[in-house]
């Protein structure tokens, strides 16, 4: 199975340490006896975490045995015959465990998805000594995640980001066990452009990974760039007098000559992008335009939609999720404006929530009965000291609401937007701080944080939770 090879390659370059992150549950293992290491510190790898030995107590057990022998058995065949490919999915079975005494290590997994995972913990579990031996200790992991949708958010359309960029973001996400690329793709400028080739190349790179990749191409705002390819496609915007302005904004719903070429443009996007999720955007939609333009405000009329243009946006959104999921195998995620504005979203329309008071919106999504998505307390561009502790105690399940809605909320995204974010420090932005968030959405629910050394740093919590 290429996958699993490939995933093979990756845990050998990446056996430098023995941290464990995120946390499985439940893990036994019994402590290794080894020299106390106080407070120095070791890098993981490039986009993992710095690790942090606490010293060992007096009645350790005996020291770990050197690694002899890994095998690895996959429940489900690869099937990769004949070209055809495997691709992750939201329904694709994560979970592994694993078993290791006197040195030899028994990884199984249902599918390779999870075979990956216990290589890369695996990895993770192995000391490397200055005679050079790779040594751990008796093991037994039985793992799987919390959520099925753990994700980062990139947005390449403020800044560019390069292919190596986002494909270094991809690696960190595989280590830290995170399954969803959500790419926030082209908005403000067409300076910069991903090829056919280039979105291949990081579609497979996460594909190798059990990484998604979610597309978003956010309407009916956050389209100026679209608007220089295709007259007619932006509303243009009125002055007090009645005349152009100059400006555009939203997508004009009005024109029907823009629904063959977005669903053109979708269709396109099924053949570049096979996850079966898309996002729709919907956020921040400016009305201002559509007020000031004769033409719309006509069209509102002819329509009986008064001054309400909410029902403009509604009239706009069901359709053009109506030609997402139309003859295809497609679940759309949109933003949570859409319903707040009380769009008509259809049955299994997921909702992304993003804003403040996010606990009452999870309770209005769920209870309405839609799948949910948190990224409201994980926006990684905002920075502040020791912010990975906020990241930490964030929960998607702490509101007030039934088992039942909470059974809808999927996972949770952190979300990294390029106002200030380049490729210069896209990575180092993002970890080891993600890595609070992966620990979250993998892990069961702790109380750790009670617990966290004052100087503390993500790595200090795995300590605390794993009881090193």
């Amino acid at each position: 199975c290429l996958l699993v090879q490939d995933a093979i390659v990756r845990a050998r370059r990446s056996i430098l340490d023995s941290s464990l992150w995120p946390e499985p549950a439940p893990r036994l293992q019994r402590p290794p006896k080894l020299p106390s290491l106080g407070d120095s510190f070791r890098r993981q790898s490039a986009y993992g975490v710095t690790s942090m030995r606490m010293p060992e107590p007096a009645d350790a057990a005996p020291s770990p045995v050197p690694l002899s022998l890994v095998r690895v058995e996959v429940q489900r065949p690869c099937n990769e015959s004949g070209g055809r490919l495997m691709w992750p999915s939201v329904k694709m079975n994560e979970s592994y465990t694993i078993a290791v005494s006197g040195g030899q290590v028994n990884i199984s997994a249902p599918e390779p998805w999870g075979a990956m995972y216990g290589l890369e913990t695996l990895a993770q579990l192995i000391s490397r000594y200055p005679d050079g031996t790779l040594r751990l200790n008796e093991t037994a992991v039985s793992d799987q995640p919390r959520f099925a949708h753990r994700g980062i958010l990139l947005d390449t359309s403020r800044h560019y980001l390069p292919v190596r960029t986002i494909m270094q973001n991809l690696d960190g996400m595989a280590y830290n066990k995170m399954n969803v690329f959500h790419w926030h793709i082209g908005a403000y400028s067409g300076r910069h452009v991903y090829s056919q080739q280039d979105v291949a190349s990081i579609v497979e790179h996460a594909r190798r990974r059990g990484i998604r990749v979610v597309p978003e191409f956010d309407t009916p705002g956050h389209t100026l760039s679209w608007g220089a390819g295709r007259p007619g496609l932006l509303t243009a915007c009125y002055n007090g007098k009645g005349s152009p302005d100059g400006t555009y904004g939203p997508v004009d719903p009005t024109n029907e000559a823009n629904y063959p070429f977005l669903s053109a443009l979708l269709s396109e996007l099924s053949s570049v992008f096979p996850d079966t999720y898309l996002h729709l955007g919907g956020d921040e939609v400016p009305f201002d335009c559509w007020q000031s333009n004769p033409k719309v405000r006509q069209f509102m009329a002819d329509r009986g939609f008064g001054q309400n243009y909410s029902l403009l946006e509604n009239y706009y959104e069901n359709r053009i999720i109506s030609i997402a999921t139309s003859g295809a195998n497609r679940s759309v995620v949109v933003w949570q404006e859409l319903l707040d504005n009380a769009v008509s979203l259809p049955r299994g329309t997921i909702v992304h929530v993003w804003k403040g008071g996010w606990q009452d919106e999870m309770a209005k999504v769920t209870a309405r009965g839609y799948p949910a998505l948190l990224s409201s307390c994980w926006y990684l561009d905002y920075i502040k000291m020791s912010d990975w502790k906020d990241f930490y105690a964030c929960d998607p399940l702490s509101f007030s609401a039934s088992a039942a809605q909470k059974a809808r909320v999927i996972g949770g995204e952190a979300c990294l937007w390029g106002e200030f974010v380049d490729a210069s420090n896209a990575v180092s932005q993002l970890w080891p701080r993600a890595s609070a968030v992966a620990e979250r959405l993998w892990s069961n629910q702790t109380d750790c944080g009670r617990k966290w050394p004052s100087r503390g740093t993500p790595d200090s919590a795995a300590a605390c939770c794993t009881g090193a």
